[in-house]
Formats: structure tokens, C-alpha cells, sequence
């Protein structure tokens, strides 16, 4: 049921939605990865990526609220409910318990990865369908290759 009407023919709003839809599970989760991360982070360098994993988690948080409205601008309800995310996330599963600084940052690297190879497909699936939203990904996009080099450059490459 669509409660606002949206400008976007069926066929582009179908794409639309799935693509926002799917942004806002990756930033929900990428945010609760990182949070979690942040909680057990421990080594000689704890400071600095404690820190580093909580501009993270303000980025995908932000972002996720940006691309939900945009979704219900378009007349789609978005879903961030915790089942929703857990069950279509491009982020894969992490260790429980403490982590080691190194590996904190190798894993926030494969999660940025992994949401910025599926925004850079959103991307290429909006741009004749809504530039709007497209615009708003490759924003997300440009922010989140800035965190991905910045953990990178943490471990030395």
C-alpha cells in the first residue's frame, strides 16, 4: 500500500525501492557492526580505532536516516527492523567477543567493502530511474571510500 503517491513510474520506483531498501539494511547493520567492534576493541592502539569505528557508526546512521525518509518521500516504507537486517545485509557475520586492534580494522575494511561494491551497484541502477536517489548513494558512497581508506591505512595497506 502506497500512502504517498510517488512522481516515479511503477517500474522506476520498483527499482528505487529496492535499492534504498537494501541501502538502509547495509547502513543499519554496517553501524551495528561497527558499534559492536567498538565495544571490543582492545590492543596498544584501542584509542585511536575506538574512536575511528565511532565516526563510522555516526556516518551509517546518519546516512540510513537520509535514505529512509527518501524511501517514504517515495510512498515505499522502509524496514530497518532487526530481522529484516539481519536477513538481507551484505555484510557478512563477526567474531564474538574481544578483538584485537588489527583485527578490528581488517574487519570494518571487508564490511565497508562490501556496502561500497552494493552502493556503487545502486549507483548504476538509479541513474535513469531517479538521479535524486542516486545522488544520494553516490554521497553515501564518497563518505564510506573515505572510511574504507582510512582503516586501510591503519593496517599499512
Amino acid at each position: 500500500m502506497y500512502v504517498v503517491k510517488s512522481p516515479l513510474s511503477d517500474a522506476d520506483l520498483k527499482t528505487v525501492s529496492e535499492a534504498l531498501q537494501g541501502a538502509l539494511v547495509d547502513l543499519v547493520d554496517l553501524s551495528l557492526v561497527a558499534k559492536q567492534v567498538h565495544w571490543n576493541v582492545v590492543g596498544p592502539r584501542f584509542r585511536s580505532v575506538h574512536l575511528q569505528l565511532d565516526e563510522v557508526v555516526d556516518t551509517a546512521r546518519l546516512h540510513s536516516d537520509t535514505v529512509a525518509e527518501r524511501a517514504s518521500t517515495l510512498g515505499v516504507s522502509p524496514d530497518g527492523r532487526a530481522g529484516t537486517v539481519a536477513a538481507t545485509s551484505g555484510i557478512g557475520t563477526i567474531a564474538d567477543g574481544w578483538v584485537k586492534d588489527v583485527d578490528a580494522v581488517g574487519t570494518l575494511v571487508d564490511a565497508l567493502g562490501a556496502v561500497i561494491t552494493r552502493m556503487r551497484e545502486r549507483i548504476d541502477a538509479t541513474g535513469d530511474a531517479d538521479p535524486v536517489s542516486q545522488d544520494i548513494f553516490i554521497a553515501i558512497t564518497a563518505d564510506l571510500e573515505k572510511h574504507h581508506w582510512m582503516f586501510q591505512a591503519e593496517n599499512g595497506g
